[in-house]
């Protein structure tokens, strides 16, 4: 049997968080940082001087108690009415007075959580994004970057079988990850996925290991063993933690093993955030496992991002176990999604608003 399998980054089906879509890159590392610093603070049980000096400070630097719908703020902390208060504020915001103090002594004494604000894509970039989808035509196709399942499930019915009249997936399946940003794995697949392995909750000293997790999905392509896909979006290098994106790479070759074990069959995809040449990607090769962009079958760009015009710009991957590797018939790269110097787009993207993705998909077809 042939059957195409594909990893594509969608950066999100209909709903972006706005800090997400700020061009100036240092600008947005560190709204991005300060979200993670912040989540961090409100997470402890003990709120002493400095940690409420120093939320109250952020809240402050992004506006996170503003509701203003035509100018919302990239951070925002939700205090539901009713419930215990982390801060309150008094005087107005643009004036010397205001202030932002923080009445929680803990995590355990006030009601609400921080979230990173979301703004709608705009439709051509949604249909963009089902164009590559498309285009790309997948067997089994891994998402990265999706916002919750029902998202998923929509865009296969409202923009796949809707507004592109392509034949909607059968099999869809995301279960919610560690990112707080809403930033998950999903599958669409023609094959049945019989079961999952989430891996939510391992952790890397204080903080969570996997902070977009590894999801194993075992798919029934019909033979006697099933195909274990694992999905991958290592640590980005924004706000870099190198450290933490090479103890990623290492447990998912760990979960690798563990998963050839139970079938030969096993393909590790997604975004790893890093070159081939990096001590993560070389922790998965050392494994075994094969990337399919090496195989003579492929002929295109050496990178998955941007331009795609270097290995230095490849960091999505389908990396294969020996037996699907020796099934690789062709490997290309679906690009035209992509709003860059250098890369040939579809018409309808005219700007990187109408762009489907910074990221090319990368598919290949199995003889399996």
């Amino acid at each position: 049997m042939t059957i195409r399998i594909a990893t594509f980054n969608a950066e999100n089906l209909f709903r972006r968080p706005k800090a997400l879509g700020i061009p100036d890159v240092e600008r947005r590392r560190r709204i991005l940082a300060d979200f993670a610093e912040l989540v961090s603070l409100l997470d402890l049980g003990k709120y002493e001087r400095d940690e409420k000096l120093r939320i109250a400070e952020l809240v402050r630097k992004h506006r996170a108690y503003a509701t203003d719908a035509k100018n919302p703020p990239p951070i925002f902390v939700n205090q539901p009415r009713g419930g215990a208060k982390l801060f309150q504020t008094s005087g107005q915001p643009d004036s010397a007075e205001f202030e932002v103090r923080v009445l929680a002594n803990g995590r355990g004494n006030w009601t609400g959580w921080a979230e990173l604000v979301r703004e709608d894509l705009g439709g051509d970039a949604v249909k963009n994004t089902g164009r590559v989808v498309a285009e790309v035509n997948a067997d089994i196709l891994l998402m990265v970057e999706v916002e919750d399942r029902l998202t998923l499930q929509r865009f296969n019915e409202q923009i796949l079988d809707g507004a592109l009249k392509m034949k909607p997936y059968p099999y869809s399946m995301l279960i919610d990850g560690n990112d707080i940003r809403g930033i998950d794995i999903g599958v669409l697949s023609r094959h049945p996925i019989t079961s999952i392995r989430p891996h939510l909750f391992e952790r890397h000293g204080n903080r969570p290991l996997f902070s977009r997790d590894c999801p194993e999905f075992e798919i029934d392509l019909g033979g006697e063993k099933p195909l274990w896909l694992l999905g991958n979006h290592l640590k980005s290098k924004s706000s870099d933690d190198p450290a933490l994106r090479l103890a990623q790479a290492r447990r998912v070759a760990e979960i690798y093993q563990a998963a050839l074990k139970r079938s030969p069959q096993v393909v590790v995809a997604g975004d790893l955030n890093d070159s081939p040449d990096s001590e993560p990607a070389e922790a998965l090769l050392a494994t075994g496992l094969q990337d399919a962009m090496s195989h003579p079958a492929y002929r295109g760009l050496p990178g998955t991002f941007g331009d795609c015009d270097s290995p230095r710009r490849k960091i999505d991957y389908l990396l294969m176990s020996p037996q699907v590797f020796s099934g690789v018939q062709h490997v290309a790269l679906e690009t035209r999604g992509i709003h860059a110097e250098g890369i040939k787009s579809f018409d309808t993207v005219k700007s990187s608003a109408d762009a489907a993705s910074d990221h090319a998909a990368l598919y290949a077809d199995l003889d399996l």
